[in-house]
């Protein structure tokens, strides 16, 4: 007997998928510990004990935005590594994470606030996976600066990162006087930039 992907399995992924949009919209917002279950709930059309449905609890549901994103990052830098020629790949690279950051700059925001309110498990999940990413950024850079120490390396990949995931301030200052392809031309400038110094 075969089976397939049902209308309820669809429904209930695409509901999933929601939660998760409408979670870190809401807690870039206010904040992990400013938004109820209640208001998750509301958010896409469910009475917030729906919601245990798709996750355990509110901090669950955090590890997934927080999980996701830093696994979703690094599957996206190897294969840019992967499929990029060496002298292209580290412009290749910084197109990606601009691309990323102006697309999920809620979820920037969440990092930088709440990445605490995970348990430490998750927590070090996320940090391990960011310290992966961060890695392919300084292989990048490594043939562009063959007298930089590795240490020296990782600096300016954090550094570049960082600037890049200024984004949610830069979003809301230039909004409506900057279009997502001008912003994204001067963070991929002054990153360039800054990586090429």
């Amino acid at each position: 007997m075969a089976t397939g992907v049902t209308e309820r399995d669809r429904a209930k992924a695409d509901r999933h998928r929601s939660l998760l949009r409408a979670a870190a919209r809401l807690f870039a917002e206010r904040g992990f510990a400013g938004v109820s279950l209640e208001e998750l709930g509301a958010a896409v059309g469910v009475s917030g004990p729906a919601v245990y449905r798709h996750f355990a609890n509110k901090q669950a549901l955090l590890a997934e935005i927080l999980i996701g994103v830093s696994e979703r990052l690094l599957a996206g830098g190897r294969s840019v590594m992967h499929d990029a020629a060496p002298e292209h790949r580290l412009a290749a690279l910084v197109d990606f994470h601009v691309d990323f950051a102006l697309a999920d700059s809620d979820v920037i925001r969440v990092q930088d606030r709440d990445l605490a309110s995970l348990t430490p498990r998750d927590r070090e999940t996320v940090r391990a996976l960011q310290r992966d990413y961060v890695e392919v950024w300084t292989e990048a850079l490594a043939p562009r600066h063959p007298r930089r120490s590795h240490d020296e390396l990782r600096v300016r990949a954090h550094a570049a990162l960082g600037l890049i995931n200024s984004t949610p301030h830069t979003v809301r200052t230039a909004r409506g006087t900057t279009d997502a392809e001008g912003l994204h031309g001067i963070l991929r400038g002054m990153a360039l930039a800054a990586l090429a110094d």
